[in-house]
């Protein structure tokens, strides 16, 4: 039997109907046919035994896929890579294929804290992307390894100037303002008072920073008299 065909069943013997009933109204963007309904932690576990299969990338190269949780499992075995080059090979190669924000926002290459200034080059092409996960990602990556030893204001203005009509798209800049606000507040506070974003990303990056256990009492309190109604 060949990686592709054994993937597949044994994917659908993984299948849960009451764990698919409860995840599909979170990814209204997938195709509910393509959803089998499988738990985060027994893909991540089956994406580290097929890691050590040589046969993997016959898999890999299995683009589009048919299922959603295959699209996670691929996910899941790129994030294992240790090579920067070619994780960003595979990287390049499967984001135009994401269709949700759910399997975007899964794929986190350990690696990819190693090369922060390659990455961030990275991190810059995906968000001129015309696809909108390709964008999402792009921003996570910046979210999650450039606001802390690595941070540098001039990120702040690069998300900031993204302009998209796209929902998911906007999320991920609020989620990453609102991360800024409690990482780099004071260097990401005059984006609110300066009214630099757009009135939706505004109010939702202010929304979910209050909402945040790392904003002060204090900075909820004037964060709160920044929204715009």
């Amino acid at each position: 039997m060949d990686i592709i065909k054994e993937i597949r069943e044994k994917l659908v013997s993984m299948a849960d109907e009451k764990y698919r009933s409860f995840h599909l109204p979170l990814i209204p963007s997938a195709d509910p046919e393509s959803v089998i309904g499988i738990r985060t932690p027994k893909l991540r576990q089956y994406a580290k035994e097929l890691c050590g299969r040589k046969d993997k990338d016959l898999f890999l190269d299995d683009l589009p896929h048919r299922f959603y949780e295959e699209n996670n499992l691929h996910a899941f075995i790129i994030e294992r890579e240790k090579d920067f080059l070619r994780c960003v090979g595979l990287v390049d190669k499967f984001l135009p294929h994401i269709d949700n924000w759910a399997t975007c926002d899964c794929l986190s290459p350990k690696v990819f804290k190693k090369h922060p200034d390659e990455l961030l080059k990275k991190a810059y092409e995906w968000i001129s992307s015309s696809h909108t996960y390709t964008v999402r990602f792009g921003i996570k990556c910046l979210m999650s390894f450039f606001l802390d030893e690595h941070f540098s204001p001039e990120i702040l203005s690069i998300v900031a100037d993204i302009k998209s009509e796209e929902y998911y798209v906007n999320m991920m800049r609020a989620w990453f303002f609102a991360t800024a606000l409690a990482k780099q507040y004071d260097s990401t506070l005059p984006l609110l008072t300066g009214n630099r974003l757009d009135l939706w990303t505004h109010n939702k990056t202010i929304r979910k920073a209050i909402e945040s256990y790392r904003i002060t009492n204090e900075q909820k309190a004037l964060l709160r008299t920044l929204t715009i109604k």
